[in-house]
């Protein structure tokens, strides 16, 4: 007998535990810091820039090995529109 006690994070069959990961609520590649800190903990915190900046160098290289520099320049984009706003400087891209 199996019974779902939440559709994505924990699936109990009998005498055996499966767990899988929750894509949703907490992704593994927010959650693999050696910390134990799951990012969300810091980001709710900040600013919606900030947080994202902290988001993206967070997750750099562990969600795609193949986007690391690609994470890395979300970050640096979402810390010059952090600049922008500080300066009052009106940027589109």
């Amino acid at each position: 007998m199996t019974s779902r006690l939440n559709k994505k994070q924990t699936l109990i069959e009998k005498d055996k535990f499966v767990i899988t990961v929750d894509q949703v609520s907490h992704p593994e590649h927010y959650t693999s810091d050696p910390s134990g800190v799951e990012c969300l903990e810091i980001t709710r915190h900040r600013n919606f820039n900030i947080g994202n900046a902290i988001k993206y160098l967070w997750r750099a290289g562990l969600k795609n090995e193949e986007k690391h520099v690609e994470d890395l320049k979300k970050a640096i984009f979402y810390i010059q529109d952090e600049i922008y706003r500080i300066e009052g400087i009106n940027h589109v891209n």
